[in-house]
């Protein structure tokens, strides 16, 4: 396994987007949709975890000129943790539980999209190899800590400094 920060971090995408083409699917039961959305709020909880606690701040620590890049991603976070604060409060069968899953699946698209096609372009530019591989093995530590829910400590606190920061 690789310890590239950004192999590991586009690894976690490609694990999300998957169950956001399952849940999409039309076939798939309200059951399985909400089973589906139980690991997606894990998946993010983990990986907004990880980026607001090592990526964000060494990228804005070690390329000053990506500062605006990652102001702009910790808001991203912050809407995506109360959608995932409010979806793990509801059930499959609520009546926003479908509409609000689509909103955050839209919203982390778009994230993901434009840290894929912008933000980590500029951060490989940047940081050489080994920084690279440095922040990777701190991404994987801070992985084995990371909250798997929203309503944990760690994770409620990254949600209110998101906020108050």
């Amino acid at each position: 396994m690789s310890t590239d920060a950004i192999v590991i971090l586009k690894d976690d995408h490609k694990d999300v987007r998957a169950l956001f083409r399952e849940f999409e699917k039309s076939t798939t039961t309200k059951a399985r949709k909400g089973t589906i959305v139980k690991k997606v709020i894990e998946l993010l909880t983990v990986h907004t975890y990880i980026e607001n606690e090592v990526m964000y701040p060494e990228v804005r620590r070690l390329l000053p000129d990506l500062e605006d890049d990652v102001l702009e991603s910790y808001e991203e976070h912050h809407v995506a943790d109360v959608l995932v604060m409010e979806l793990a409060n509801l059930k499959p069968g609520d009546e926003r539980f479908e509409a609000k899953t689509t909103v955050l699946i839209e919203n982390v698209r778009h994230h993901m999209d434009e840290e894929e096609q912008d933000w980590f372009p500029k951060v490989r530019q940047g940081l050489g190899r080994n920084q690279l591989q440095d922040l990777g093995a701190q991404l994987l530590e801070a992985k084995r800590k990371a909250p798997r829910s929203p309503a944990q400590p760690s994770a409620l606190k990254k949600a209110v400094d998101a906020v108050v920061s």
